[in-house]
C-alpha cells in the first residue's frame, strides 16, 4: 500500500492496517530471528569461541617463557615487569580460589550428582540413675547446601578461567609493548582505573551484585526444579528427578496433574490480561490527570498533586488491608454492594470472580496512578511549547495534538517504564495477596501440594501459596518450575516489546 493511499483510508481503516502491519512485522521478525540463527552462531563460533585459542596460542608459541609462567601462575610476567598491583591482583583471586576449592568445592561438587547420601541421625538414651537424656547428634547431608556451595563453585570455576585468560593475554600485550621499547610503570594501572578504566571500575560492584542476588539465585530456581525439594525434605536430603516436575504440571486430568494443567493456563491468562490492563489504565488515567493538573486555568495544581500523593505516603499494606476488610463478608462497602443490588446475599465480594477482579484492577487505579501522574507530569512540561503553537496555527484540534505531539513524546519518553510496569504487574504479589489472597478458590486437591490457586491469583502468588502456605504439602521443586516459566513468560515479552519500542529504534529522533 502506497502512502498516498493510506492517507485516503478512514481513521478506522488505518487503524486496522496498523494493526495488521504490526503482527505481519512481528511474524517475519520471529521468522527471521530462527534463520539468522545459524549465520549468528557461524559468527560467534568465528569471532568470540575461537579468538581466545589463537590468542592462548601466539602467548604460547611468540611470548617469553615468563609469559608462559602465566599458563600456570597468574600475573607472574606483570609482577616481573613493573606491573606489581595487576600482577598481584590476578595471583590472588588464583591463591584464593585454589584455597576454597580444594576446602570447599571439591568436597561438595563430589556430591552433586547425589545431592548427599547420609542422613541427619539424632540418638537419645535415659539414663535410669539421674533421669537425664543423653543423646548423640549425628551430622549428615544437606542437599541443599551441596546444590548451592556447587553451583557457587561452579560461578567461580568459571571467573577462574576467565581470568587465566585475561593474565595470558595481559601478560601476551605487555610483552610486545616492551618489545618495542614502550615500558609501562606501576602507576599506570591506578591511573587508568580513574581515566580510561573507570568505567570498569564503576561497573565491577553492580555486576559482582548482578551475578550473586540474581543470577545465582535464578539459576539455583531454575536447577531446584529439577529435583524433588519440598517441606518435608527442608533440612535433610532430596533427590534429582529430571523433568518430573514438568511431566507433572503439564500432564493434565486423570494422568495424575489432577487438572493442574487447565489451572496453570487460567492463572497465566489472567495473569497476563491483568499486566495488560493494570499497566494501561495507570498509564493513560495518570497522563490524563497530569494534563488536566497542567492546563492552564487550573488553579490549586499544588494542592491536587499533593492529594493524589497522599496515596503513595500511606504504606500500600495498610491501604490494602484496610479495603481488605472493608470487603470482607460483612464490610462496609460489602453492605453497599449488597444494597445496590451486585452481590445477593451478605457474601465478600471476592467470592465472585467478575467483581473480585473488577475490584482489584479499580484498587489497583486508585494506587497506581499517582506515580503515573508525577512522572507525567515532569515530562509534559518539558515538551516544546513551540511544537503546540504551531499546531494552534495550523488548526489542529487538542485531541489532534494530543495524539501528533503529546503521546508520541510520552511514548518515546516512558517507552522503558511502560514496560517496566508491564513486568511489575505480573509480578505484582502485594496487590492480589493483600487483597484477595487469590480468591475464589479453584478448590484444587491439597494433598496434591500445589497450594491452594484462586481465580485471581497470579503465577507469582500461586508459587508463594505453593512454597509456604501448604505445611506439610509445601512444594518448593514446583515453585521453582513455575518460577522457571514465569521468568520465560517475561524474558519473551520484555525482548519483543523493549527492541519494537520507538525509545529504542528511534533513540536519536528527541535529542
Amino acid at each position: 500500500m502506497t502512502k498516498l493511499q493510506y492517507l485516503s483510508l478512514t481513521k478506522g481503516e488505518r487503524a486496522l492496517v496498523n494493526l495488521g502491519d504490526f503482527f505481519k512485522n512481528f511474524g517475519k521478525g520471529f521468522v527471521n530471528f530462527f534463520k539468522s540463527i545459524p549465520n549468528k552462531l557461524l559468527k560467534f563460533w568465528n569471532h568470540t569461541l575461537t579468538a581466545p585459542f589463537k590468542t592462548l596460542a601466539r602467548a604460547w608459541s611468540k611470548g617469553s617463557w615468563l609469559v608462559r609462567g602465566n599458563f600456570l601462575v597468574f600475573g607472574l610476567y606483570q609482577i616481573t615487569h613493573r606491573e606489581i598491583a595487576r600482577g598481584i591482583l590476578f595471583l590472588l583471586y588464583e591463591v584464593v580460589f585454589i584455597w576454597f576449592f580444594i576446602k570447599t568445592g571439591i568436597p561438595y561438587l563430589a556430591k552433586l550428582g547425589t545431592l548427599g547420601t547420609l542422613s541427619t541421625t539424632s540418638h537419645y538414651m535415659i539414663d535410669p540413675s539421674t533421669g537425664v537424656a543423653d543423646g548423640t547428634f549425628t551430622a549428615g547431608d544437606n542437599s541443599f547446601s551441596i546444590l548451592l556451595y556447587s553451583l557457587v563453585t561452579i560461578f567461580l570455576l568459571g571467573l577462574f578461567v576467565v581470568l587465566w585468560y585475561l593474565s595470558i593475554r595481559d601478560a601476551k600485550s605487555l610483552h610486545d609493548n616492551i618489545c618495542v621499547g614502550r615500558l609501562s610503570k606501576n602507576t599506570q594501572f591506578f591511573k587508568d582505573l580513574v581515566d580510561s578504566k573507570y568505567h570498569t571500575l564503576l561497573l565491577a560492584v553492580p555486576l559482582v551484585g548482578l551475578v550473586a542476588f540474581t543470577v545465582i539465585p535464578v539459576v539455583f530456581m531454575m536447577i531446584v526444579g529439577f529435583t524433588n525439594y519440598d517441606g518435608g525434605y527442608r533440612q535433610t536430603l532430596f533427590d534429582w528427578v529430571g523433568f518430573d516436575n514438568y511431566k507433572l504440571l503439564f500432564s493434565g486430568v486423570g494422568s495424575g496433574g489432577g487438572g493442574v494443567v487447565t489451572i496453570f493456563f487460567k492463572i497465566l491468562a489472567w495473569t497476563l490480561l491483568w499486566a495488560l490492563i493494570a499497566t494501561f489504565t495507570n498509564y493513560f488515567l495518570g497522563m490524563v490527570i497530569a494534563l488536566l493538573i497542567n492546563k492552564k486555568g487550573i488553579k490549586l495544581k499544588k494542592l491536587w498533586r499533593t492529594i493524589l500523593i497522599f496515596t503513595i505516603a500511606v504504606p500500600q499494606f495498610v491501604s490494602l488491608m484496610l479495603i481488605n476488610r472493608m470487603l470482607s463478608a460483612n464490610g462496609f462497602l460489602t453492605n453497599l454492594f449488597v444494597q445496590a443490588g451486585w452481590i445477593k446475599s451478605q457474601i465478600s465480594p471476592f467470592q465472585n470472580v467478575t467483581l473480585a477482579r473488577v475490584i482489584i484492577i479499580v484498587i489497583n487505579m486508585w494506587v497506581g496512578v499517582p506515580y503515573t501522574m508525577l512522572i507525567s507530569s515532569g515530562i509534559l512540561m518539558n515538551i516544546p511549547e513551540d511544537l503546540y503553537e504551531s499546531a494552534r496555527i495550523d488548526g489542529a484540534s487538542s485531541f489532534k495534538m494530543y495524539t501528533a505531539i503529546t503521546l508520541p513524546y510520552m511514548l518515546f519518553i516512558t517507552g522503558p517504564y511502560l514496560l517496566s510496569q508491564f513486568v511489575g504487574n505480573i509480578n505484582n504479589f502485594n496487590i492480589i495477596y493483600l487483597l484477595s489472597k487469590g480468591a475464589p478458590s479453584f478448590n484444587l486437591n491439597p494433598n496434591l501440594g500445589y497450594g491452594d490457586p484462586g481465580e485471581t491469583d497470579l503465577l507469582i502468588t500461586w508459587i508463594y501459596k505453593m512454597s509456604m502456605e501448604s505445611g506439610s504439602q509445601s512444594n518448593y521443586a514446583m515453585a521453582s518450575t513455575l518460577g522457571v516459566l514465569v521468568f520465560l513468560v517475561i524474558a519473551f515479552f520484555s525482548l519483543i516489546f523493549y527492541g519494537r519500542s520507538n525509545a529504542v529504534k528511534n533513540e536519536g529522533d528527541f535529542s
